[in-house]
């Protein structure tokens, strides 16, 4: 996807990046459908909350398209093992230890230390492992390793999983529990160093970055080539690099091969030919590893504009990839959100004008703009790197040339964002943090809007805007490990420098300017203040889709201050930041955008790597101090992600006559019913 992903803030996606605005605002989404006291808040633990959605309009769906969602329901969970294993080789054997010692123990489960290891178990099975979803730092539980210890022998040992090491076991729970220096970083992107070797998540092993570099380079790249590299690990064979491919009897291949069960069911009950062509080539894509038959899919997939049901399925994002190259699972399963998609689809119908009136350089301008299909859908199920922690927003197919030659789809995930605005509403952060009774006001009357409006913008016209210079390759080889960060800056300024234009006025989208803004308002707040609350005080960000906001906001803090276009203000002890031109603050978002864009399209990895480490990483130590000790007075937790919904076949002997909707309440229940039935894959992969 190019994901947009939610940010924190009172403040403001893509895969992706984000600028949701969720705090003390009234949501702009149809409530038709929602049911009115339905509890959005479930459990809280560490700095997580987890949150419940409803599915409106399920019930409207024909029995063959409930069992089409529910075939496609239980494909994406099938694929749930695959995302432990790809974030670290140990994580499905910790994993299984942790689901063994929660569901075995029998002792004392009122004590500190119980509270403690069960936080831990929320945690990691929130971030599907021991790497912060968002950080990518490693975390250990709170409570001691002799109590760790001793719940771990109290168990079902005779259930406990085995890596037959050569070392001895409890030593080798302890280190992958407890000992920071072992696997520390899932993704360390970090300038200067071997982002490779670097990073312990599973997509490389006793490899070096040159090496990987070298070993794609040999790939060739003319005309319409795969995205080398995408669904395989790369590792060393007897001193030689070889590709472990996830695919039917491959690696993954146990998981796979119940995806590929589900996905030929749902074939039988396809709403029309096109998706059932884009579903039999997906299979066949799992069954043969080829990429050449992802593409074939990709472009099967963007053709089917008609049916209601959808879903994405694979290897996608490279987020979780220092470099970018390799994609990690994730599945959405939706339906159309009828009412909503106008919006997002009049935005899309003005594709053409925003790309000519763009402030690119000519030469970097796309003359057609192919197949842009916009809609908001309503989530049925996520998992994989799409759950719990979820995109609001979503633009596919990522390879460029599809997108130039057969187009691409752009989504909003409506209920999501509903149920985020619906507890954002509650509490939040903007009298906090507003500069002042007409910011505050501004985003509490336009900031879901807004932030709706950015949303759209960045995934419907921003992801599919500009073009690479010809010759000029890929981002994973010319911007490497800048390259996640840049384009969700420049999709995020395409957004914002279109914001505060009239033409989205006078095609009926937003009343005033007065909603540009709010989003001026809020993504500044965010970009310089609000999301460092993400982060742990002497921490220097490297989240890609927060070091694109922080590159932004102080990119344009920076080359406005002549002008006067931002400050940081002082106001009873307490700093603020406020916008004083919006007009300004626009030409300067075009000018970032036309830069942004320039580099990725020539390919200029220094300038890239400039932009981002001058703006986007270094954090004003003595700002986030004060901002930590504001945000902690406030109760709220940080980071938010969703309990799934689940389907329920309603059966007439071997036939399905309707599918029901239940609503858990507790994410660590869905967390060990999920290790249970959707455990397909060894602890040793």
């Amino acid at each position: 996807m190019k994901n947009t992903i939610l940010g924190l803030a009172l403040c403001s996606v893509v895969i992706s990046c984000s600028n949701v605005n969720q705090d003390n605002k009234p949501s702009s989404k149809a409530e038709a459908g929602y049911t009115k006291d339905f509890e959005v808040a479930a459990e809280e633990f560490g700095d997580l909350q987890a949150l419940r959605y409803e599915i409106p309009g399920f019930t409207d769906l024909s029995t063959k398209q409930k069992e089409l969602c529910y075939y496609l329901y239980e494909a994406a969970l099938c694929g749930r093992d695959m995302i432990y294993d790809q974030k670290s080789k140990y994580g499905i054997y910790m994993r299984k230890v942790l689901e063994n010692m929660y569901g075995t123990y029998t002792g004392d489960k009122t004590t500190a230390e119980w509270k403690q290891f069960q936080e831990y178990c929320g945690r990691f099975w929130f971030s599907s492992g021991n790497h912060h979803h968002y950080g990518n730092e490693k975390f250990i539980p709170a409570c001691s390793w002799a109590y760790f210890e001793s719940v771990y022998k109290a168990s079902n040992v005779g259930a406990m999983p085995s890596l037959d090491l050569k070392e001895n076991e409890m030593a080798f729970v302890k280190k992958t529990f407890y000992d920071l220096s072992f696997e520390p970083k899932c993704v360390d992107l970090r300038s200067g160093i071997d982002n490779v070797k670097a990073s312990s998540n599973n997509f490389y092993e006793g490899v070096t970055l040159k090496e990987v570099e070298d070993f794609y380079a040999k790939k060739p790249t003319a005309g319409n080539a795969p995205s080398w590299g995408l669904n395989s690990k790369t590792m060393k064979e007897n001193g030689v690099i070889v590709e472990k491919i996830w695919k039917s009897g491959g690696m993954y291949g146990a998981a796979i091969d119940k995806i590929c069960g589900w996905l030929d069911k749902a074939i039988t009950v396809a709403e029309n030919d096109k998706q059932k062509q884009a579903l039999v080539l997906l299979a066949k894509y799992y069954r043969s590893g080829d990429l050449k038959d992802f593409d074939d899919y990709s472009i099967a997939w963007v053709q089917d504009v008609d049916s209601r049901v959808d879903v994405v399925n694979g290897f996608i994002e490279v987020y979780l990839d220092a470099i970018g190259k390799k994609g990690s699972f994730e599945s959405t399963v939706s339906i159309r959100d009828e009412e909503t998609t106008k919006k997002i689809k009049t935005i899309a119908e003005n594709a053409q004008w925003f790309e000519d009136n763009s402030p690119l350089d000519p030469a970097h301008k796309k003359k057609e703009v192919k197949g842009i299909t916009a809609k908001a859908i309503t989530v049925v199920v996520e998992s994989g790197d799409a759950a719990p922690s979820t995109p609001i927003g979503i633009n596919l197919p990522n390879a460029d040339w599809i997108r130039k030659d057969h187009g691409s789809k752009s989504v909003s995930l409506s209920n999501i964002v509903h149920s985020y605005n619906v507890q954002s509403a509650k509490k939040g952060t903007l009298d906090e943090f507003g500069w002042n009774d007409e910011v505050k006001n501004r985003i509490k009357e336009h900031g879901a809007l807004a932030s709706d409006l950015h949303t759209d913008m960045h995934e419907c016209i921003g992801h599919a805007s500009g073009q690479i210079n010809p010759g000029v390759e890929t981002t994973d080889k010319t911007l490497k490990n800048y390259a996640s960060c840049l384009e969700e800056a420049r999709a995020d300024l395409v957004g914002l420098y279109y914001i505060m234009d009239k033409k989205l006025v006078e095609i009926g989208v937003m009343p005033s300017l007065e909603v540009g803004k709010a989003e001026y308002d809020s993504y500044i707040m965010n970009g310089l203040m609000t999301q460092l609350t993400r982060l742990q005080l002497g921490d220097e960000i490297e989240e890609a889709h927060m070091r694109n906001r922080q590159l932004n906001a102080k990119w344009a803090y920076e080359m406005g201050k002549k002008d006067n276009v931002i400050s940081f203000e002082k106001r009873d002890g307490k700093t603020f930041v406020k916008v004083n031109d919006y007009q300004k603050l626009r030409i300067l978002f075009g000018q970032l955008l036309k830069e942004i864009q320039r580099i990725k399209s020539e390919g200029d990895f220094k300038a890239g790597q400039a932009l981002v480490e001058t703006f986007g990483v270094k954090v004003d130590q003595t700002l986030h101090k004060e901002i930590l000790e504001r945000y902690s007075k406030l109760g709220l937790k940080p980071y938010r992600g969703f309990i799934q919904p689940k389907l329920i076949p309603v059966m007439d002997g071997n036939k399905i006559v309707d599918v029901k909707v239940e609503y858990p309440t507790s994410f660590f229940s869905q967390m060990m019913e999920y290790g249970k039935k959707y455990g397909y894959l060894p602890v040793k992969n």
